[in-house]
């Protein structure tokens, strides 16, 4: 009886620590909002992350891809509140026509990937992520794993960052128009709510919703970018409706497209503040910004606590913010690529 019994305890701790297999499938169902290269193939992805959650990725494979050759990969997720099929897919598509193998993936919690509830931030998981991300690319036969980088775009970038502080099997990153999530969310846009006053005043709020998602059984959500758009909004906040709310960037399972992130999720994002350690990133990281972005203060305020010979800072004469999204004239893509293909040669 005792030797069954441990026997049947020992099944189930095997099973409760399996997760789903990896998988490479046929790509179908097309929804991307870029214009799509046919001669890049892409194939649907399925892997997951060490929380357990299933993640689902668009894989991107250079013209006369050959499996029995090994890539160079990228992993590339964002901007925060984005799917696969807007941004980080244009940015994935465009690395494969340079030769190199690129992920694009939905994060946790949003797009086809998995995770209840939906449409939840949470900096350790979504950090966590793009590790499971660069899992994925390690173990495939055609990727060289010693040569694995990652593109982090919008608040992504600030992600991604925090990812390659902790993960080494990252060698180089690209951030593009970044935010640093835990600054934004604790401080406010340009620092101007840094106060213990104005984080109490939002963490009570924060807090009442809870109580009131708990008693509903429904997470409320913080509304996406802002439709209809008044006439006195922030010029970033008309961008982000011009991408976001018009065909040319709307996707139906998009976060900022829709109702937004639920509004009790972003307290983790200032709770537990990324970058701590983003001086020790040995790797090679270039931050790109646009000379007219909101947020280009984010992006060169972490640069100038980078260290090493490694690090570059580039800034897009007369690019917004949302300019590095999708506009193909500001992204400064020749950069891009001569930068991977000296630090992952």
């Amino acid at each position: 009886m005792l030797r069954a019994l441990i026997v049947t305890l020992t099944i189930l701790c095997v099973a409760s620590a399996s997760f789903a297999a990896d998988s490479i499938e046929e790509f179908t169902d097309d929804t991307r909002v870029f214009n799509i290269d046919k001669n890049i193939t892409i194939k649907k992805a399925h892997f997951h992350n060490k929380f357990g959650i299933d993640l689902t990725g668009d894989l991107y494979l250079p013209a006369n891809f050959d499996a029995s050759k090994k890539y160079a990969a990228l992993a590339v997720a964002g901007p925060f509140g984005a799917v696969k099929e807007q941004v980080s897919g244009l940015y994935a598509q465009e690395m494969a026509k340079f030769g190199y193998v690129a992920l694009a993936f939905d994060p946790s919690f949003t797009g086809e990937s998995g995770g209840v509830a939906r449409d939840v931030a949470d900096p350790s998981i979504n950090t966590e992520d793009f590790s499971a991300a660069v899992d994925f690319l390690s173990v495939q036969d055609f990727v060289d794993p010693e040569k694995i980088g990652i593109i982090g775009v919008c608040g992504w970038g600030g992600i991604g960052l925090n990812a390659a502080a902790a993960d080494t099997r990252i060698k180089a990153s690209v951030i593009s128009t970044m935010y640093d999530m835990s600054r934004v969310s604790a401080k406010g846009y340009f620092d101007a709510s840094d106060s213990e006053e104005a984080r109490f005043n939002t963490k009570k709020a924060i807090n009442d919703q809870r109580t009131k998602d708990y008693k509903a059984g429904t997470y409320a959500k913080a509304g996406g970018v802002v439709d209809p758009l008044p006439e006195d909004a922030p010029q970033f906040v008309k961008d982000y409706y011009a991408y976001y709310k018009t065909p040319r960037g709307y996707h139906k399972r998009s976060v900022n497209s829709n109702e937004g992130w639920t509004l009790s999720s972003m307290i983790a994002m200032f709770n537990l503040p990324m970058l701590t350690f983003v001086e020790e990133i040995r790797s090679a990281v270039l931050i790109v910004h646009g000379e007219n972005a909101h947020s280009r203060y984010m992006g060169e305020d972490t640069f100038k606590r980078l260290k090493g010979d490694n690090k570059e800072l580039v800034i897009v004469p007369g690019a917004s913010h949302c300019d590095l999204y999708d506009n193909m004239e500001k992204i400064p893509f020749a950069k891009i690529v001569s930068f991977f293909n000296e630090y992952l040669k």
